[in-house]
């Protein structure tokens, strides 16, 4: 279900010692990485029809997707691919600052390209679900973690800057039922988090994307959330370097061992 997290289940309001493991969806708990090249390359199709983009994603769209942060910077990075003059290793150094100029190039605005996006998608669920399914996959263990949680008392939701609809989609396709699952509609990943940490319950915050869990320990109010980057998923080299004490990095042995083992 998508969630308001203002009116999330009664189990979230319950103060207890289990904790709420609040899990980001792409590069944590799915590796989506061919769908994304798929429909992000459909919408700029619809957007720019003229432009030449590969079938296959090249090399330089996994180069930048450890930076991309929400759907509509995918699209607008198919789209810089295209140019035969684009220096990958510039963008990377320099990524948030060239997102604007890059957009007036385009001559784009970030919400059409969202849209743009989650339009293809639905139209792809509706034509053929097992396909675009079939383009993500689960981690492994993945699901089978999340089960277990239940047996350790603990309860588990997603809190993704993707569409809620569409992760939604994945988790029901593997029989994952989490407690809600938040998706960009319902706003900021620390303003989702602020209401939770609200309920007076240990929050753990699991997420792959390191700028986002530093601008969570910087969030006033939620200095009590527990960090944690995962090792897999959508990483940068450096993401892994100088953690600061806050953040806590989770490699697969921790994440299948008992929440008490974890780091």
């Amino acid at each position: 279900m998508d969630s308001d997290p203002a009116s999330l289940p009664g189990a979230l309001q319950e103060p207890g010692a289990a904790p709420l493991l609040v899990f980001d969806f792409d590069g944590v708990l799915v590796d989506g990485m061919a769908e994304y090249w798929w429909s992000a390359r459909r919408a700029v199709q619809q957007l720019a029809p003229d432009l030449d983009l590969p079938e296959q994603a090249p090399p330089g769209f996994a180069l930048l997707r450890p930076l991309i942060h929400k759907g509509w910077e995918m699209v607008l990075m198919v789209a810089e691919l295209s140019r035969l003059d684009l220096d990958i290793a510039h963008l990377q150094a320099h990524y948030a600052e060239a997102l604007q100029p890059t957009l007036r190039r385009w001559g784009w605005q970030p919400e059409p390209l969202q849209r743009a996006l989650e339009q293809v998608r639905v139209a792809a669920i509706a034509a053929d679900r097992v396909a675009w399914l079939a383009l993500h996959r689960f981690y492994p263990g993945v699901p089978e973690r999340l089960r277990a949680l239940e047996r350790e008392g603990a309860s588990w939701m997603v809190l993704t800057t993707k569409g809620g609809i569409f992760a939604q989609e994945l988790l029901q396709a593997a029989g994952l039922q989490p407690l809600a699952v938040c998706g960009h509609e319902q706003g900021s990943k620390p303003e989702v988090l602020a209401q939770l940490d609200s309920a007076s319950r240990p929050i753990w915050f699991v997420e792959d994307r390191r700028p986002t869990l530093e601008l969570v320990r910087a969030t006033p109010g939620l200095e009590a959330v527990r960090c944690f980057l995962v090792s897999w998923g959508y990483l940068a080299p450096a993401d892994r370097e100088a953690l600061p004490e806050a953040i806590r990095l989770l490699e697969p042995h921790h994440f299948a061992a008992p929440l008490a083992q974890w780091p």
